[in-house]
């Protein structure tokens, strides 16, 4: 996946001149190292307490940290946040550290040449199924929460058996108690993943920084982790309801909202909102009713705040890390996308695709497996989409492209907004849109394998062309790129979709690059028989060259700037406990609030606050300084009348496919598919006993019939064979 998936990352060949090696001091790898074992020390005794926690053992011990702390300031409250959340904050404090030691990512020149291996992360175990493609290290975690679950409710019921010779209960009261306590251990152990729910979408969050795990990917971790809250709540409701009915008394508790105590009402409310947005997240649902999965999905907050209400301040602090980190993201991303962007070019592809140049300030970096959420405010206030770059960071420093395929409601009227301002008398409207991101690997690992094969369904191209602009911008430039032998296969359904590969012009980029790098292409045209009658033909392209008024996409984002970053996070983490420490000092222990639904609301409003105050203390001088910076670059006024220059056309001209890269090493073949098994044996054979990166874009079914092929390959292989490593670069929501 990202720079986990190599055991000695980023070798150099003998090409790249040793000048641009950069060698880490020993006291800077020294710190680095420490706090990498402190985090790993913090992480896993964070972990440990989790797992240990449903049984007597685990009990016992945050029993004894509670009683230790509870004199302090804050209360249970605070023993438990000290507990279950506190860790984690600390370990993206820790990770800020991390990412400011560690800097731009350091090459170092390998001594002896690095043997093949397999590596976990990049082999994959699962390929079908409900979870999709699953690598070797994914499968070792899902198991691990599998036996976490087993381990917990079996550790609950024996709490439970041993519990009834505590009380006397008669036999026939025996059954509600059962269900009403077995209710009472899956909402705690509903708790207990919601702690890692919210992790994994936290697009420009520090940890997945640290660990170089995309949104892209993370989502699939937090589809996992969802599907498993979302069922351990509803068993704590039923269970409860069944209860309550066997007693007769079932509306009387659905209503019942207590002062000191658990407030049911407020729960019943939270696991609505939560079943609403579990049942329009399945997969039939979201594929073809996305709008009312998105629009549900902000059910979140309802859930969320109502929660709280449910479980009270001391209850709810054992979530509350995760969540607070969860927020910071959202509300760095909200100011982000405040900021209108100007589209420099807009441009509608015969078959089908838009491409979109957007505006963006030098000081925001991104690389060629980036990726941005869009909005266009004149088409929808509330929907936002994810796009993979199709542009080389190297391309310019002022714009970033995407391209668009036209497949829903919303990119048709996106083109068709595009193709009306090439009308005369709408040239000189102007396209604004919002942007989040970008996002994605911390590492570019593209740069990472001296062989690659790029494997791209449709639209799919889109990244593997700003990752072919990339290494060959870095090639031509001296820069350090490993990769020197390439395949790229491409499958596509009509012809009409081979300019896309044109897009870049190679040869300009780099001249002469066939004599720098092994570059082959097999295009696949699947629902075609052969070549058609306009085969060669000259396809113009509808364009439009926007106002350009110097609205570029706004630096605040998590991705960004290292230091305001962790400024951001750490200065919202004290004021969060200031206020905290504040409230109660000065409100709840004077005035002896003691009502938990209260509590909860007051420890949420805090959390809220310190965000928005504290932290948009932080975003406001954030803003500034990049402004300044901005102000100070005398580069930038030039390099955006280059850009605009080269975008100005009225039309483009899709060129012939075979134009930018050789005859020879561009394969089109028509009325069939990809043969995978016999592509892998092939580059076996040709390539020998190496590592090859696979990267995939394209539909599921594509990403299951590479990684099932490679996982075939990789079981079979003989010493002198090669190695395959899977790496999926897919977004699916």
């Amino acid at each position: 996946m990202g720079s986990n998936s190599l055991k000695n990352p980023l070798l150099f060949s003998d090409e790249v001149e040793p000048g641009y090696v950069k060698n880490s001091s020993f006291l800077k790898s020294s710190v680095k190292w420490g706090l990498k074992i402190v985090m790993w020390v913090i992480f896993i005794a964070w972990v440990g307490i989790i797992f240990l926690y449903p049984g007597e053992i685990g009990s016992q011990l945050v029993e004894k940290i509670i009683n230790a702390t509870n004199g302090s300031v804050f209360g249970t409250s605070g023993s438990l946040f000290l507990v279950f959340s506190a860790p984690i904050l600390l370990i993206a404090i820790l990770a800020v550290a991390h990412l400011i030691i560690s800097g731009e990512h350091v090459f170092e020149k390998s001594k002896s040449s690095k043997k093949p291996g397999f590596c976990l992360w990049t082999f994959p175990v699962l390929v079908d199924g409900p979870f999709g493609v699953v690598s070797a290290a994914e499968f070792i975690g899902i198991t691990l929460f599998v036996v976490f679950i087993i381990w917990a409710m079996y550790a609950y019921t024996l709490r439970n058996i041993s519990l009834l010779t505590h009380f006397d209960i008669s036999s026939s009261e025996t059954g509600r108690f059962m269900l009403e306590l077995t209710g009472l251990r899956c909402g705690m152990l509903g708790l207990l993943c919601l702690i890692f729910l919210f992790l994994p979408v936290s697009r420009g969050s520090l940890l997945l920084r640290l660990i170089d795990i995309p949104f892209e990917h993370a989502t699939r971790y937090h589809v996992w982790l969802g599907h498993l809250t979302m069922m351990l709540f509803t068993l704590h409701g039923l269970f409860y309801v069944i209860g309550w009915a066997m007693n007769g008394t079932l509306v009387k508790e659905l209503l019942e909202w207590k002062r000191v105590g658990i407030a049911n009402l407020p729960g019943v409310i939270s696991l609505l909102a939560g079943l609403f947005m579990w049942v329009t997240s399945l997969h039939p649902v979201r594929k073809d009713y996305f709008e009312l999965f998105f629009y549900t999905h902000q059910l979140y907050v309802v859930f969320i705040v109502f929660l709280a209400l449910h479980v009270g301040d001391f209850v709810f602090s054992i979530v509350a890390g995760a969540i607070f980190i969860f927020m910071l993201d959202r509300f760095l991303r909200f100011c982000q996308s405040r900021t209108k962007v100007d589209v420099l070019s807009a441009k509608c592809l015969p078959c089908g695709t838009v491409e979109l140049v957007l505006s963006k300030p030098r000081s925001l970096q991104y690389n060629a497996l980036s990726f941005i959420f869009l909005q266009v405010r004149d088409l929808s206030w509330l929907q936002w989409h994810p796009f993979s770059v199709s542009s080389s960071p190297l391309d310019g420093k002022h714009h970033l492209a995407i391209l668009i395929k036209v497949l829903g409601g919303w990119t048709a009227r996106l083109r068709d907004s595009i193709l009306s301002m090439s009308e005369p008398e709408l040239s000189k409207t102007t396209i604004t849109a919002s942007v989040e991101g970008p996002y994605g690997h911390e590492t570019p690992y593209h740069l990472m394998y001296e062989n690659l094969i790029l494997v791209a369904g449709g639209i799919g191209i889109s990244p593997f062309l700003a990752i072919l602009s990339d290494i060959l911008h870095r090639i031509n430039d001296g820069k350090p790129c490993l990769p020197r032998k390439i395949l790229v296969v491409w499958a596509v359904k009509k012809s009409d979709e081979l300019p896309l590969l044109s897009s870049i012009d190679m040869e300009s980029i780099c001249p002469f690059f066939s004599n720098k790098i092994n570059l082959e292409i097999d295009i696949y045209v699947t629902r075609e028989s052969g070549p058609s009658m306009e085969e060669g033909k000259v396809h113009v392209a509808s364009s439009s060259s926007c106002p350009f008024s110097g609205r570029s996409m706004s630096p605040l984002v998590g991705t960004g700037n290292n230091v305001w970053s962790g400024l951001y996070v750490i200065i919202s983490t004290v004021g969060f406990i200031i206020l905290m420490a504040l409230l109660r000092i000065f409100y709840i222990k004077p005035y002896n609030v003691s009502t938990w639904w209260y509590l909860g609301l007051l420890f949420i409003a805090c959390m809220v606050t310190s965000v928005v105050i504290f932290g948009g203390l932080v975003i406001g001088l954030w803003h500034l300084w990049d402004k300044k910076a901005s102000a100070n670059d005398k580069d930038e006024d030039i390099d955006r009348i280059k850009v605009e220059s080269t975008l100005s056309y009225g039309t483009v001209e899709d060129k012939d496919l075979t134009q930018n890269t050789p005859e020879s090493s561009t394969i089109i073949q028509y009325g069939t598919r990809p043969d995978f098994k016999e592509i892998f044996a092939s580059t076996s054979r040709k390539w020998g006993n190496v590592d090859v990166g696979v990267l995939v874009c394209g539909p599921p079914t594509l990403q299951s019939s590479v990684a099932k092929e490679i996982r075939s390959h990789n079981i079979r292989r003989q010493k002198h064979d090669t190695i395959f490593h899977f790496n999926s670069h897919s977004f699916d929501l």
